[in-house]
């Protein structure tokens, strides 16, 4: 694809939701607004400039990543936000169901949805808590569907260190979990958890 065909309304109608959604989980949603207005703006400038040496969606997710990690470098403390963690996953389930959780999947009771939702705001409030770099590989994986060749050259790194990345971010992950939520199931034989003092 040259930068010949691109055209910037049709970029912005398809790519504006999904960078919104990655700037709230990257950076917050109280500046995901602005960072999605400035990305836009950004690719608007350069789409002239793009030559195709990667997928459209690569570059779009390049341009946002660095708008994201430049916000949290300029925000150097962010407050820590009471979690209220009801559910989530134990590291014994597996990845997918994870994945599931967090993607929002469907329950068929009312009930059931919400433990859901309530897990999926769990594991998200954990994954903001993780380190930039580690948070980014997860995101860009766990929550865009990004091959880890992708993130390689979203962030602007090797595949070996992606795949490292994302080890050492998922261990940690489970270790937060696990430190900070005492695991059971409840009366419907569905997992949940109390979040620890």
């Amino acid at each position: 694809m040259t930068a010949q065909s691109l055209d910037f309304h049709s970029i912005h109608d398809a790519y504006r939701p999904r960078i919104l959604r990655y700037l709230t989980r990257l950076a917050g949603a109280a500046d995901a607004e602005d960072l999605t207005q400035q990305v836009l703006l950004k690719i608007s400038e350069s789409l002239a400039q793009f030559r195709g040496d990667s997928s459209l969606s690569t570059w779009i997710y390049r341009i946002a990543t660095n708008a994201a990690l430049d916000q949290l470098r300029r925000v150097s403390a962010r407050p820590v936000q009471d979690l209220a963690c009801a559910a989530t996953t134990a590291e014994s389930d597996s990845d997918s169901d994870a994945e599931g959780a967090w993607a929002g999947a469907s329950i068929p009771s009312v009930e059931s949805s919400a433990i859901r939702q309530e897990m999926s705001q769990c594991v998200r409030d954990f994954v903001e808590r993780l380190p930039d770099n580690y948070k980014s590989v997860i995101v860009l994986s766990e929550l865009e569907g990004f091959k880890n060749s992708e993130i390689g050259e979203i962030l602007g790194i090797s595949l070996d260190t992606v795949k490292i990345r994302l080890h050492r971010a998922r261990e940690k992950l489970r270790r937060d979990l696990a430190t900070g939520c005492s695991f059971h199931r409840d009366e419907r034989n569905e997992f949940a958890c109390d979040r620890k003092p």
